[in-house]
């Protein structure tokens, strides 16, 4: 691990894997079990070259990686985040844990350079997806839970322009949204191909599902077996 300087409200904490660690600001938003879930319902394929979009600071990207760095699979990293203050904790990141293949780009998803234009094979995305506006969270909290300057079909078109055909984007949203979701992706020529659904125990209705839609799919859809997310 390489020596980096923290700011006042940072902290360094546990990713779970061989003594990697995470860079929080505590006065900003912390990432929560969606971002775990996400990254271990994705599949990585050799010389997959990632997007990590809404990355925040950076946990969905960096705990993708640590599930599957073993394998010497030979991952890229983009990680895509609107709000500067968490692009510098991702670069905080990946600085100590001497992380090489990540890049971190501060731009709005709207805005995507083209350079990026169809250059990956897996977008790993979780969105702010509640509806409404600031209520009592900082505008900096808000934005990471509501759609307040990114919608879904906004990520949606993005991730089309992204991804290379044949690719994949992974993402974790509400279910109560699934049929909108679908809908919203097909639009854009994804095709989701797997489904799973998240309950808070076992026998509970689902509150959240893991997606994957591919670029240029063909209609079917597999439905994995519902998993439990008990605190």
């Amino acid at each position: 691990m390489k020596e980096i300087a923290l700011g006042e409200y940072e902290v360094l904490e546990d990713m779970g894997f061989d003594g990697l660690k995470i860079v929080q600001d505590t006065r900003l938003y912390r990432f929560t079990s969606d971002s775990v879930l996400l990254s271990k319902f994705a599949k990585a394929k050799k010389h997959d070259k990632v997007a990590d979009f809404c990355a925040g600071c950076g946990i969905v990207a960096f705990h993708f990686y640590a599930l599957n760095r073993q394998a010497e699979l030979d991952l890229s990293f983009t990680l895509f985040e609107l709000q500067a203050p968490l692009c510098a904790l991702a670069k905080k990141t990946a600085e100590y844990n001497e992380f090489t293949r990540f890049t971190i780009e501060n731009c709005r998803l709207q805005e995507i350079p083209e350079r990026y234009r169809e250059q990956f094979s897996l977008i790993l995305c979780n969105p702010p997806y509640e509806r409404g506006g600031l209520e009592n969270a900082s505008y900096e909290k808000a934005i990471c839970r509501k759609e307040i300057e990114l919608t879904l079909p906004e990520i949606a078109l993005a991730a089309s322009r992204a991804l290379k055909y044949g690719g994949r984007l992974c993402m974790v949203h509400r279910a109560d949204r699934l049929a909108e979701i679908c809908y919203t992706l097909k639009e854009c020529g994804l095709e989701v191909k797997k489904l799973q659904f998240v309950a808070g125990r076992d026998g509970m209705k689902p509150y959240l599902v893991l997606l994957e839609a591919v670029k240029g799919g063909k209609p079917q859809t597999e439905i994995l077996p519902t998993v439990s997310n008990e605190k």
